[in-house]
């Protein structure tokens, strides 16, 4: 397939077709992860900058293993060493940093729509790694593509997603894909953590989490950020793990093979038990595993287009 997106900055934009030869294209890279060198030369001489101006470890890692892999060049740049902190737009950031001729730009920033804006004004991929509460595009097909290698088809499948829906860029870009790959999407959280819109969703949502994990194929737990307590939406974080954190009753309930995702890192003992993430039936180090292949995956097909989008 000739790729034809410049950017990734929404799963939105991605047709199915697109998505299957996304999900093609890190099944070819897997095969690396088992070689005693874990390295191809497919992107040698090309350069990604690895602009994070939100914390992260997994994602930037992942991207930074990804490009590695390839043999690309990649180059970091957080908030903290950037002139953003010394009152620098934006967009002279990003005019700067194409100065310097990259191939790519992976951006995490946290206000919701900074990709697109250096999407539209840079000649280079770019690539979402997590704007605000919009999108986080790679999470969401790292996720998908995990419970495509257990299952192959996902159409009739139904995913649970529980936790902090409200706040989550990794609930929304999940939702998305997962009912373009013809899943069916619950929704289980408190009312406080729900988002306002959440019934124009196309999914199922609960606030009784024995009742949504009736008859799941999959459990997608959400990392709560503890600071949702302090804002006012949480009484308890002791009385949160009690009735929406994930326990063996609630597995039970659901499909016999019923899988146990969560994007890390994980609050044991709060959102699952610490008996679930170590569990057989537990695919999180699956998820770790697959978001190298797959942002190799994306590195590769963004950085190697042709064409016009």
């Amino acid at each position: 397939m000739k790729w034809l997106h410049k950017d990734l900055l929404d799963v939105s934009q991605l047709s199915r077709p697109e998505i299957m030869a996304i999900f093609e294209t890190a099944g070819r890279f897997q095969e690396l992860q088992e070689r005693p060198v874990k390295k191809v030369p497919t992107l040698k001489g090309r350069s990604v900058i690895l602009f994070f101006a939100e914390p992260s470890t997994r994602t930037k890692t992942s991207f930074d293993v990804a490009g590695k892999r390839l043999s690309a060049d990649t180059f970091s740049l957080a908030k903290s060493s950037s002139s953003l902190t010394k009152g620098e737009t934006l967009k002279d950031t990003a005019l700067t940093l194409q100065a310097m001729a990259p191939d790519a730009i992976v951006i995490r920033h946290r206000h919701s729509g900074a990709a697109r804006f250096l999407a539209n004004r840079l000649d280079c991929a770019v690539i979402n790694a997590g704007d605000g509460r919009h999108a986080h595009p790679t999470q969401a097909l790292l996720d998908s593509f995990t419970l495509h290698q257990e299952w192959g088809d996902l159409t009739g499948k139904t995913i649970l997603i529980l936790g902090d829906i409200a706040h989550s860029r990794v609930a929304r870009s999940n939702v998305i894909l997962l009912r373009k790959l013809g899943a069916k999407v619950r929704l289980c959280a408190p009312r406080t953590l729900l988002p306002p819109a959440v019934k124009t969703w196309p999914v199922e949502v609960f606030n009784d989490l024995s009742e949504a994990s009736k008859g799941v194929d999959a459990i997608m737990c959400l990392r709560l950020q503890l600071e949702r307590q302090q804002d006012g939406l949480l009484p308890d974080l002791r009385e949160y793990a009690r009735t929406f954190g994930l326990g063996a009753k609630h597995v039970e309930l659901a499909k016999p093979d019923v899988r146990i995702m969560h994007p890390g890192p994980v609050n044991r003992g709060v959102e699952m038990s610490s008996e679930l993430v170590d569990c057989t039936d537990s695919l999180i180090l699956d998820q770790v595993s697959s978001g190298v292949v797959v942002r190799m995956a994306l590195l590769f097909l963004y950085m190697t287009r042709k064409g016009d989008e």
